[in-house]
């Protein structure tokens, strides 16, 4: 059963992409029909509409040409994404918040589901840590781009001086393994605590301790979910978590190193950033793995990473 709707769900995907090739192949229809109809008739009038057909093709192929390069053994999965706070205290936690709200509207306008699975109030304001399954075609493949440290520099709304501060965070990324990957777990290698679950991130106000956190005791490696109503659901969804962060630990062994599936560890402080968020003295998303700048710091914030993100992939297939 299981592998009969396995061969489903592949000949889903491959009809989505045939359909999405054709859709591709209409707009340049399009684009060239309008072309020539403004070139023959030298209407001025048609230009815009060629344009904006142009345009729509354009942003197709760049589309799917990145998706090609999403070739990876995990980049169809859906992805696990966590934030922590770092260097900062309650800026680095605000800035946390606004990670994880840039990424919320990222799924959202990427047509992927989110799903916040274990979130943790920082002290005063903001998030010390939040995981998301950020469930679609290619998440993980996409969202891998994102792995490291993110810094911030504004001036601080906490800071009644007005000066400006540094903050960091750092977002992890792992792809969610299906039943088809083994990973050996071991009932007496693990601590099981319940708790009540609490914070922005639960989908109700939790009278029941439903929320679980797993500690693997040989690597030390902990993992929460409070998400669901049910313990048992978040003990499941914890196991996934586990799962995958061992699957993770077990290639390092093997390679020497997470490339591919984790990226490399840093420290959550100075001269480690992967990319850096100006909001004062000026407005500038920099990323300085590319070079890849944007200067409406706002639309960043809103989801707008999809420019850092191509040009990583791109950067990585030698493009």
């Amino acid at each position: 059963m299981e592998a009969a709707q396995s061969i489903l769900q592949q000949i889903k995907k491959l009809k989505s992409k045939v359909e999405e090739f054709k859709g591709l192949e209409g707009q340049y229809d399009d684009a060239v029909t309008l072309t020539e109809l403004a070139i023959s008739e030298d209407d001025e009038s048609v230009y815009p509409e060629a344009r904006t057909a142009a345009d729509a093709f354009i942003q197709g192929f760049e589309r799917l040409r990145i998706a090609a390069l999403l070739s990876g053994e995990y980049d169809r999965n859906n992805a696990i994404l966590t934030l922590h706070s770092g260097a900062g205290g309650t800026e680095a936690c605000d800035w946390t918040s606004m990670l994880y709200r840039m990424y919320l509207r990222y799924a959202e306008k990427s047509g992927f589901s989110a799903e916040t699975l274990d979130y943790l109030d920082g002290d005063e304001a903001g998030i010390k840590s939040v995981t998301i399954l950020i469930s679609g075609e290619n998440a993980y493949g996409y969202l891998k781009c994102e792995k490291g440290i993110h810094r911030l520099i504004r001036l601080s709304p906490f800071d009644a001086a007005g000066k400006r501060h540094t903050s960091f965070a750092s977002c992890d990324v792992m792809p969610e393994l299906d039943d088809s990957i083994t990973v050996d777990i071991k009932d007496e290698d693990l601590r099981i605590d319940t708790y009540r679950a609490s914070g922005a991130g639960g989908q109700h106000v939790n009278r029941t301790d439903s929320a679980i956190r797993i500690t693997h005791l040989p690597t030390g490696i902990v993992v929460s979910c409070q998400n669901e109503r049910s313990q048992h659901k978040n003990r499941e969804s914890a196991m996934k978590m586990l799962k995958s962060k061992l699957f993770a630990v077990k290639q390092a062994e093997r390679d020497q190193l997470l490339t591919g599936v984790r990226g490399d560890v840093k420290d959550i402080n100075f001269g480690s950033q992967i990319r850096t968020y100006t909001f004062h003295p000026y407005s500038l998303a920099k990323d300085h793995r590319t070079g890849v700048e944007a200067g409406t710091i706002q639309a960043v914030m809103d989801g707008g990473i999809s420019p850092f993100i191509n040009a990583y992939l791109m950067s990585k297939a030698n493009l």
